[in-house]
């Protein structure tokens, strides 16, 4: 199923997230809404704060991702910026059981990366004006990973920020095949770096895209960060991956706090409040916002589990409205 999965029906479902018609027709049925709750824990800024109380009274730490990606005007990204700079004023007011425990996600085609003409002007001064509200809120900031056309710019793009903001973050995806020669920079310039397997639908020329080949990737740039002197971050749900990254902390001789699992909202729960209760540091990643369907269709691509959740919850949607019609 798994290898069926990979081949036929993960670049099917991730099209779905392009196709303005398939998401028009996913947004008005309700159970696709009802079944995004899951992963997405609501459309607002107080569903959002509300989410991320909930986290931290649980002893998890949190990244919060205002949804939204492909920014087509400049209007939009200034948009965006002020949802940004309302949420940290809030989130300043949020007492923190431990430093660094409230972090902000950013995806700089949100800010205007993409735009014509100047979009990495307009990217990074965005980018700028949010890591200076977040430092002064005792906020973190990580820079999200995109499709494998972005990355050049957007490594350069932190790169710049972090002689400012050296606390600032990013995603390295471990499906690229460059991705071990970008941690082996990352570990020795000290950054804070997500490593996830990957969510976009990539080429063969410049991704793995065999599940095996992947995990193999993900292990070698693991152990590169955690050899390295920056702050890995492990994003993945992956018992195996989970198990590796304790190991290689014992291995590397590093203590608990300089390093961290990171876990989307929604997905194994019962394992982010196992690990945090077993002394581990772990940040659970809260999307939030109206531009949810891109978000929630990578999460039904990323493995069958989550496609199986989905149609079930069809499934049962269907029957109930079959059982409610009039003979």
């Amino acid at each position: 199923m798994s290898r069926f999965f990979d081949t036929a029906l993960r670049p099917m479902i991730t099209a779905a997230a392009a196709s303005e018609r398939i998401k028009e027709t996913s947004q008005r049925l309700g159970v696709t809404k009802r079944v995004v709750e899951r992963f997405v824990p609501g459309e607002t800024q107080d569903d959002a704060l509300t989410a991320i109380r909930e986290s931290l009274d649980r002893g998890l730490s949190v990244t919060i991702d205002h949804l939204g990606e492909d920014t087509t005007d400049e209007s939009q990204a200034t948009a965006t910026v002020s949802a940004y700079l309302t949420l940290l004023q809030q989130m300043s007011h949020i007492a923190q059981p431990d430093p660094g425990a409230l972090e902000v996600s950013l995806k700089l085609t949100a800010l205007g990366q993409t735009l014509p003409r100047h979009g990495r002007k307009i990217a990074e001064e965005n980018a700028h004006i949010i890591c200076a509200a977040a430092r002064s809120a005792g906020v973190l900031v990580t820079v999200d990973a995109e499709d494998h056309r972005t990355v050049d710019e957007r490594l350069d793009i932190v790169r710049s920020l972090r002689r400012e903001f050296d606390d600032l973050g990013t995603v390295l995806q471990a499906y690229l095949r460059r991705t071990e020669d970008d941690c082996r920079d990352a570990a020795a310039s000290g950054a804070r770096i997500r490593l996830c397997k990957g969510a976009y639908a990539e080429p063969a020329t410049v991704a793995f895209t065999d599940r095996t080949q992947v995990d193999e990737a993900y292990l070698r740039c693991l152990r590169i960060l955690m050899k390295g002197n920056g702050y890995p971050m492990v994003a993945s749900h992956d018992p195996m991956m989970i198990g590796a990254a304790q190991e290689l902390a014992i291995e590397c001789d590093r203590p608990s706090g300089s390093w961290e699992h990171q876990m989307l909202y929604g997905i194994r729960t019962d394992e982010q409040l196992r690990l945090a209760a077993g002394g581990s540091h772990v940040r659970v990643y809260i999307p939030y916002g109206t531009e949810w369907y891109g978000y929630f269709v990578r999460r039904l691509a990323e493995k069958p589990a989550n496609l199986t959740f989905f149609l079930r919850a069809l499934a049962s949607r269907r029957q109930s409205v079959t059982t409610a019609a009039p003979a």
